[in-house]
């Protein structure tokens, strides 16, 4: 592959790159990570809350990386294409310049020059197990561990840094996708509780969950303490599912109920399928909704999407979450 003589103008964060008209619609740079010069935004994607985990070892055993780190909060992915005849290396040693120099310590740093099997941080096979733990939604298009036969190797960054009592993760990988592409995919995410109570169930926001995840957790629906009655408050979120329903009637979907790990498990997952079981019985009798279209599940503590140490993390465990099926 041929090398550009000239070095490149190193990234800092937080200075801006200009835009391409080639970005895909609504997308733009993070304010705090800009692009490497002539990338493209082919993918992008923000989220006011969702969990996330940093992997910050390599892999050991069979497709288990070794240790991670996980944390929740404002979620903004960016997958960029660079064409032309930089390479893989050129970007991540930018990028790596560029969290050091704005004070992020380093979790993970990985590089390979060519393809392998490795198990090291970075490597195409980490990056498989990496990003089966933090999923793309399908048709997003994200081709970073595709490549032809000429495609080359791989690397990944992960950074943190604490500012203003917010601490901001980047995370970053890289592929030489082939001879004359970079690919690379950023998630920068910024720490934080979900702001429970603010946010009202929208069937449109919902549907967009659905068709980017395949799913959508809910939690504007409410039971008294151990109990599987709904309470008056989950009227209005039970009216906008319906709504999403209703404009979509070859929309079917498990209902499956989640709780925390407080309490024993049988209890729990008994209590999940009861409240599973309450919320289909609502939309058929009070909403018309076809039973059919509704098969309702628990799982009680099995898929936590934060631990369980504190109560605002139980809080996200409990939860709805409607599967396309």
């Amino acid at each position: 592959m041929k090398r550009v003589a000239c070095a490149i103008v190193l990234l800092a964060v937080g200075l801006g790159q200009p835009a391409s008209a080639r970005d895909v619609t609504g997308s733009q740079d993070h304010p705090m990570l800009t692009r490497y010069p002539q990338s493209v935004i082919k993918w992008y994607d923000t989220q006011s809350f969702m969990p996330y985990k940093i992997g910050v070892a390599k892999v050991g055993g069979y497709r288990k990386i070794n240790d991670w780190v996980e944390t929740a909060g404002k979620v903004t992915r960016i997958y960029y294409e660079l064409s032309g005849e930089r390479t893989h290396a050129d970007v991540y040693s930018n990028y790596k310049k560029a969290l050091n120099d704005a004070g992020f310590k380093l979790m993970a740093d990985g590089f390979q020059a060519g393809q392998s099997v490795s198990p090291e941080i970075g490597s195409r096979n980490w990056l498989t197990i990496y990003y089966a733990a933090n999923t793309l939604p399908p048709g997003a298009g994200v081709e970073l561990l595709h490549g032809t036969a000429t495609s080359g190797g791989s690397a990944f960054l992960a950074g943190q840094k604490t500012q203003a009592g917010t601490t901001v993760y980047v995370a970053i990988a890289i592929t030489q996708q082939r001879a004359d592409r970079v690919t690379y995919l950023i998630d920068v995410i910024e720490a934080g509780e979900a702001e429970t109570g603010l946010v009202t169930i929208d069937a449109d926001a919902m549907g967009k969950d659905i068709d980017q995840y395949g799913k959508v957790a809910l939690y504007g629906l409410y039971f008294d303490h151990d109990q599987a009655v709904l309470k008056q408050e989950s009227k209005p979120a039970l009216a906008e599912i319906a709504k999403l329903l209703k404009v979509r009637p070859k929309l079917n979907v498990y209902v499956v109920g989640h709780t925390d790990s407080t309490g024993a498990f049988s209890h729990n997952l008994k209590l999940s399928q009861d409240r599973s079981r309450a919320i289909v019985d609502a939309l058929v009798k009070e909403h018309g909704i076809a039973s059919i279209r509704l098969e309702p599940h628990g799982v009680a503590s099995l898929v936590p999407v934060a631990a369980n140490r504190s109560d605002g993390e139980r809080a996200k465990n409990r939860r709805v979450e409607l599967v396309e099926r």
